[in-house]
């Protein structure tokens, strides 16, 4: 393991000495993860990228980026896209990443069936902000806002999410 490494526990993700409740996907932890499952796949994920509102807070890292209007995330495996950040308008399915509520304030990318998607294997898993404690996601894992915005400076391009 490396120092940078976030490791999930049954307590939440351990990272640089501290541990932070989070929740993962509706369906549990998984080897075999498709699109639609709702599961967190098992496996060690690096983290690729970090994108942050800029209307809403500052930025949280140097080598974050700006979540613009019109950015949204293709999840549709029939789309030459899929997995990808895309922008509206958009006519496959996708996610907004410019939402209303404060989901994606900031969202850390994982190299989950990236860049090289293969279809159906599952899109993005995100390290993004809870809708409330306990409440599952759709496969990415959560934290709570405070614990989020500690974490996200403090990573660095070679953390990796270790989930067993």
């Amino acid at each position: 393991m490396m120092p940078y490494d976030m490791v999930l526990t049954p307590k939440g993700v351990r990272f640089m000495g501290q541990m932070y409740p989070c929740t993962v996907g509706r369906g549990g932890i998984t080897s075999s993860k498709c699109e639609g499952d709702g599961a967190t796949p098992r496996g060690v994920h690096r983290i690729v990228g970090m994108l942050y509102r800029p209307d809403r807070i500052k930025r949280p890292a140097p080598w974050a980026l700006p979540i613009r209007p019109g950015d949204l995330w293709s999840d549709d495996p029939s789309d030459a896209g899929y997995n990808m950040m895309v922008r509206a308008p958009y006519p496959h399915s996708h996610e907004k990443l410019r939402r209303a509520d404060p989901l994606y304030d900031l969202i850390i990318l994982t190299d989950w069936n990236w860049p090289y998607a293969v279809r159906g294997r599952g899109s993005a898993i995100f390290l993004h902000q809870h809708r409330r404690p306990g409440f599952p996601t759709e496969g990415c894992v959560a934290f709570s806002r405070r614990d989020l915005h500690r974490i996200a400076p403090r990573i660095r391009l070679s953390t990796r999410l270790i989930v067993p």
